[in-house]
């Protein structure tokens, strides 16, 4: 499996979305935290979602998660599948997005890439643990986030 990127500024700049869930129940949520890389003699990629966000309680019922990437025509709908909770509704029917069903998990057809991953260890973020200005800036009034590492199964489109 090959795939090059500049991991740098795919999340932090480009964005992507991230999904978890069944194509019957699923809920996905824009995120610019992110990264790639190995453990364990495995490709994986690490995403970070704090307890309050819908799609957190998606990430701990599920193995599977998809992570996409979006051409910059989508950046609109990007910012409402950041800024809309799935709590509240429908929030792609404000969007062009069309999920569809990737191998008991759900991508979107618009995507330029997506990556399909299987939940292999997840972990809180603790504040002790951190800067005190990233504790204060990030964490005031909030739990920190938890980190979810998935190993890559498959990447889509398949680029030979």
């Amino acid at each position: 499996m090959t795939f090059e990127t500049d991991v740098f500024s795919r999340f932090d700049r480009q964005w992507a979305l991230l999904c978890a869930g069944t194509p019957e129940d699923f809920n996905a949520m824009t995120i610019s935290w992110g990264g790639m890389g190995t453990l364990w003699g495995k490709s994986v990629v690490t995403v970070y979602v704090k307890p309050i966000r819908h799609t957190w309680r998606y990430l701990e019922a599920n193995d599977r998660f998809t992570v996409s990437f979006f051409p910059e025509a989508y950046r609109r709908d990007l910012s409402v599948m950041g800024t809309r909770s799935g709590r509240d509704g429908d929030k792609l029917a404000f969007t062009r997005l069309t999920p569809c069903a990737l191998d008991g998990a759900v991508g979107f057809d618009q995507a330029e890439t997506t990556i399909l991953c299987r939940k292999i260890y997840w972990q809180d973020l603790v504040r002790q643990n951190m800067p005190a200005d990233v504790a204060t800036a990030y964490y005031a009034a909030e739990e920190p986030h938890r980190m979810y590492i998935g190993e890559v199964l498959s990447i889509l489109p398949e680029r030979v």
